[in-house]
């Protein structure tokens, strides 16, 4: 992560917006997660996470933006999504934590967690009938599209 920040900075001369969008999923129960996959969803979902904000708040401008993507299951649970979940919850954390620490430099520091989207994340995960019933239980019917988050 140092050197991806530093060739940002690097190349453009500074940093003042950081989107952290690395994620993993994992759906099984959680009495089938062995300590690999688990070791994974962490290594992914919550200490790249760390790390990425780490780095951008070393280099972040002054009255810049860190967000980081998270997921809806930290407030609508589900079963099924206990290490990908788990492993996303300690980035509510860092946010919290790191907006603090940034306080005074009008660093904003925020997370998104949006429902399921639709992209190639998602649909590996999912059978056809869970797909359906995110659809049904979405704001118009449809899964989020990446557009609904960041215009394009």
């Amino acid at each position: 992560m140092e050197r991806v920040f530093d060739e940002v900075v690097n190349r453009f001369g500074k940093l003042d917006r950081s989107v952290n969008t690395a994620g993993m999923v994992l759906k099984k129960p959680l009495t089938e997660i062995t300590e690999e996959e688990y070791d994974r969803m962490f290594a992914v979902n919550s200490k790249a996470a760390f790390f990425v904000m780490r780095e951008a708040a070393r280099r972040i401008e002054d009255g810049g933006k860190i967000i980081t993507i998270v997921t809806s299951l930290l407030a609508a649970y589900t079963g099924l999504y206990s290490a990908y979940a788990g492993g996303k919850a300690p980035v509510e954390h860092f946010t919290r934590a790191l907006s603090k620490e940034l306080f005074g430099r009008n660093v904003s520091v925020n997370n998104i967690a949006p429902g399921p989207m639709d992209t190639s994340f998602f649909y590996p995960a999912e059978a056809d009938d869970s797909v359906a019933y995110h659809k049904s239980s979405a704001m118009n019917g449809d899964l989020t599209k990446l557009g609904d988050i960041v215009p394009g």
